[in-house]
């Protein structure tokens, strides 16, 4: 997991062959007028999903993991509050993985809790387990999914 502003994000570029574009749509884009949804940047590879609105209680929050897609999560205003628990210490998932939404829930609770103000971003790997959006304030944010395995 890595948690950090967008201003360093070119000491990720490195880390995947689809960062340097993923912070290039994050940088050059105007996020604030995207409408909330889904938009292809390199066919199902690279893709945003926009969001805009209020979280949950964090008594509700359940921690997912993907497999075939990495999370840039990036917040364009307010403050989502997050939580994270390394995959192996997870019990059994009680929904488990679908190929469909490339996900699986688990019932434990996040090891910590951070908060990502605007202008900050975390990703998360496919052994990050992360509860996101858990708050009550209202946050406009972009999640890009990446594929772990690139097709192109």
């Amino acid at each position: 997991m890595v948690l950090d502003k967008l201003t360093n994000a070119n000491r990720y570029t490195c880390m995947h062959p689809l960062f340097a574009q993923a912070f290039q749509f994050l940088q050059e884009t105007d996020l604030m007028k995207l409408p909330v949804g889904q938009k292809a940047i390199i066919g199902k590879d690279l893709f945003a999903i926009i969001s805009e609105g209020s979280g949950i209680p964090e008594q509700d929050a359940k921690l997912e993991v993907h497999r075939k897609y990495l999370d840039i999560q990036y917040i364009i205003s307010g403050t989502d509050h997050m939580g994270w628990r390394d995959l192996a210490l997870c019990s059994a998932p009680n929904d488990p993985y679908t190929d469909e939404r490339d996900a699986a829930f688990f019932p434990d609770k996040p090891a910590f809790w951070f908060d990502v103000p605007a202008g900050s971003f975390t990703i998360f790997y496919p052994d990050d387990a992360h509860a996101a959006m858990v708050t009550e304030e209202n946050v406009r944010k972009v999640v890009l999914k990446i594929a772990v395995k690139p097709e192109a």
